[in-house]
């Protein structure tokens, strides 16, 4: 079952219309490379149906999220979305002076999710968890502040 179908499905589950707008949406990001900013998930919707509004992508992807059929990421000032992969789930690691969004495993958070639950008996919720910094390129690009020229 793709990843799509998967979001049919929880969709079907939780009692929610299958809605020619919500399935453009859901086919438009699970086509994206990932991490699509609402913008482009709007103009390629457009493209496809001239009459949908950015309001009802927004409050697609919203439903979406609620229901975790799409992962959301800040990267720079706007919120980006991919489909969430059950079996191959991760986390995002930000870069503040490009904006690229990388992938990182849950197996790196482990060790801190252990940490803060015996140091503090606070279980962290790790589910949705992005760490900002600077990439290695733009590092390397100008090692002084690490911002991308």
């Amino acid at each position: 079952m793709t990843e799509t179908e998967r979001a049919i499905e929880t969709l079907r589950e939780q009692g929610h219309r299958l809605t020619p707008q919500r399935l453009l949406v859901l086919q438009i990001v699970g086509a994206g490379n990932g991490h699509m900013g609402v913008d482009e998930v709007f103009r390629l919707a457009q493209e496809a149906y001239p009459y949908i509004d950015i309001a009802t992508v927004y409050r697609t992807l919203h439903l979406f999220k609620r229901l975790g059929v799409v992962t959301e990421v800040a990267i720079g000032d706007r919120l980006h979305y991919e489909l969430t992969d059950p079996s191959g789930k991760h986390h995002h690691m930000v870069c503040e002076a490009c904006h690229g969004a990388y992938n990182l495993s849950p197996h790196y958070l482990e060790e801190f999710r252990e940490t803060l639950i015996r140091d503090f008996g606070f279980e962290p919720d790790l589910e949705h968890f992005a760490v900002p910094g600077i990439c290695l390129e733009c590092q390397q690009t100008n090692p002084k502040d690490g911002e991308a020229k």
